[in-house]
């Protein structure tokens, strides 16, 4: 498979992996797109957490939420951008996190991402919901990184009675 068109989902908690990924697999011939999602429930929380803390002026701050969830995914984007250590485009989207990044792949040739639920063993519970949504959706290939070491193949859970 020629790699063209490679998209990296980066999060806050595993994009170093999914960088070093992109440093070890993938050829230098490929683009790379750095995709950061603000998850749209972010400002939905903020408005019912700050209405009953500060009443009807708590709403008020509710964009501001909004733009701090923003500049910290630039943020993110630019270290992983110059941890890459190669030219890539830089995307943030917003909205329900696992479909904003399906729809980013439209195109993509290869995705790249890493496990974000249970690290302690091997097995599906190491995919958080979004990220299983993503894997089970994702129209091209998906490379699936651990962001630290794996786990031993003695932690696959015993087999059903």
């Amino acid at each position: 498979m020629i790699l063209v068109e490679v998209v990296v989902w980066v999060t806050e908690a595993t994009w170093p992996a999914c960088v070093e990924a992109v440093r070890t697999h993938v050829p230098a011939s490929a683009h790379v797109t750095l995709l950061h999602v603000v998850d749209e429930g972010v400002a939905g929380v903020a408005t019912g957490a700050l209405a009953g803390l500060l009443g009807r002026s708590g709403r008020d701050r509710v964009p501001e939420v909004g733009a701090l969830a923003s500049a910290a995914g630039l943020e993110l984007l630019a270290a992983a951008a110059d941890d890459l250590g190669r030219e890539a485009t830089v995307t943030q989207r917003s909205g329900r996190v696992e479909r904003e990044v399906v729809q980013a792949l439209a195109g993509a040739d290869l995705l790249v991402l890493a496990r974000d639920g249970d690290l302690r063993r091997l097995g599906p519970h190491s995919l958080g919901p979004a990220t299983r949504f993503v894997v089970d959706h994702a129209p091209c290939a998906t490379l699936l990184v651990w962001p630290g070491p794996a786990p031993e193949v003695a932690s696959i859970p015993r087999p059903p009675d």
